[in-house]
């Protein structure tokens, strides 16, 4: 890439999983306008279901999640009963109305559970919860978590996609992000879940990371290529340190810089592409038999909170601390600090605390920067066609003000506003650039990770 183009394009910016994003969440939508929104499902709705544990029993320094390291059970403990209430409450609100398509176990380490607390929340999830017939549920993993006894709760639960932290196969790169972990130690895991009837495998590998070189990311996707994973998400290490604290623990000498990061990721992407696997977005790979890379052939693919997925409900719901809702009408979040949440949820009650409710304008731009992130492009026709009056007011505005200000990174082939190939790498740049053009004042882009 033009050293010119990467210096224009290696900025902080969202990632887009929302929009608007996280930071331009509110109070004025809290557990009231949550629950009218939750009342307001309709028979025959289908919804996802995320659930948040916010612990880990150790501290990643690379993570940015919300969690927190505990070296005890106890508060794991007391969390559940507060999780359990919650499912409980949302349950009798939704009251049988919607169908669960899919359920997402994230973190933290969802897989710290003890494997009867695990399947506890399995269950308590189909009591409360109608679950279509071929709904799919996928469960964050740590390797460093598990034995026989997480492995066949997991089976119990009817996990059907099992997601693997690799991060980078280096000692040193391990060392100095703290988190220790053999290719043998992630075999083991790949191959119980398989021997257990998981139909899908993904593995989360990054770039950019302490001590990294391109030679140590060689290895490391040549090591996972072994493990024949049906999906592979290749994110850059994101240096945060005044947003979480513990990455202080890394030392900024230690990462490279945009253009060795630019070079790990181009790098890793065409090893996965020589071994077949398909290119989804931006940061994605899949085998081409895979239902996510038949979802970006079709132009049916999505972007929620777990990244790009095949997911088309309209409605996710998250359960527990600091956890996000989607509806039709906008976005919800719950309280962030795990003891008041549970506070909140004990008595039946909701945690939503801020989030934001949908404009006119924010579906259109918001449909805009999913499908730019999805498919590099977006058609003025079906924009017309989805939005109507809204739809054109934006389409004026991005054909005389945004073409011009975001020159070289957006192009108009006919009615599609194309994403060069260049610059696909960075489209969420493109994204931010093309939003914030579009209306210099009033854009939803916010410069945040």
């Amino acid at each position: 890439m033009r050293p010119e183009l990467l210096a224009r394009l290696a900025e902080n910016v969202p990632r887009y999983t929302s929009y608007p994003t996280a930071p331009h969440f509110h109070p004025g939508v809290g557990a009231l306008v949550y629950r009218s929104w939750l009342e307001a499902l309709e028979n025959g709705d289908e919804i996802s279901l995320y659930l948040h544990i916010p612990y880990c029993d150790r501290l990643c320094w690379f993570c940015a999640c919300h969690t927190k390291q505990t070296r005890h059970y106890e508060p794991v403990t007391a969390y559940l009963c507060s999780l359990h209430a919650e499912i409980a409450t949302i349950a009798r609100i939704v009251g049988g109305k919607a169908g669960v398509r899919a359920v997402h176990f994230g973190g933290g380490s969802p897989t710290m559970l003890k494997p009867e607390d695990m399947v506890m929340l399995g269950k308590a999830l189909r009591a409360n919860f109608d679950f279509l017939p071929d709904a799919k549920i996928s469960v964050e993993i740590d390797p460093n978590d598990m034995d026989d006894g997480r492995l066949d709760a997991l089976a119990e639960i009817g996990m059907t996609r099992a997601s693997l932290g690799v991060q980078d196969f280096d000692p040193k790169v391990q060392k100095a992000i703290n988190r220790e972990q053999s290719f043998l130690q992630t075999k083991a895991v790949v191959d119980g879940v398989r021997s257990r009837g998981v139909e899908s495998v993904n593995l989360d590998l990054l770039y950019g990371l302490p001590h990294q070189t391109r030679e140590s990311v060689s290895s490391t996707v040549a090591q996972a290529l072994t493990l024949e994973p049906d999906r592979i998400a290749l994110f850059g290490y994101a240096h945060v340190p005044w947003f979480k604290k513990h990455q202080t623990m890394i030392d900024q000498a230690w990462l490279p810089g945009p253009a060795e990061r630019f070079a790990q990721s181009q790098l890793a992407a065409c090893l996965m592409l020589n071994a077949g696997y398909e290119a989804v977005g931006f940061d994605h790979f899949a085998k081409p038999n895979d239902a996510l890379a038949v979802a970006a052939r079709t132009g049916c693919l999505r972007r929620n909170f777990q990244g790009y997925t095949e997911d088309h409900c309209e409605t996710l719901i998250g359960l527990g601390p600091s956890s996000i809702s989607q509806f039709r009408q906008g976005y919800a979040q719950n309280m962030s600090s795990t003891a008041e949440y549970g506070r909140m949820v004990s008595d039946g009650g909701l945690a939503a605390v801020r989030g934001i409710a949908l404009s006119d304008d924010d579906g259109v731009r918001g449909w805009i920067i999913e499908r730019l992130m999805c498919d590099f492009a977006f058609s003025a026709i079906d924009l017309v066609e989805r939005f109507g009056e809204a739809g054109q007011r934006l389409l004026l505005k991005a054909s005389s003000t945004a073409l011009r200000d975001v020159e070289g990174l957006l192009e108009l082939d006919g009615d599609r506003f194309v994403v060069p190939a260049e610059s696909r790498p960075f489209v969420r740049s493109v994204a931010a650039k093309f939003d914030k053009y579009l209306e210099t004042g009033k854009a939803r882009h916010s410069v945040a990770v």
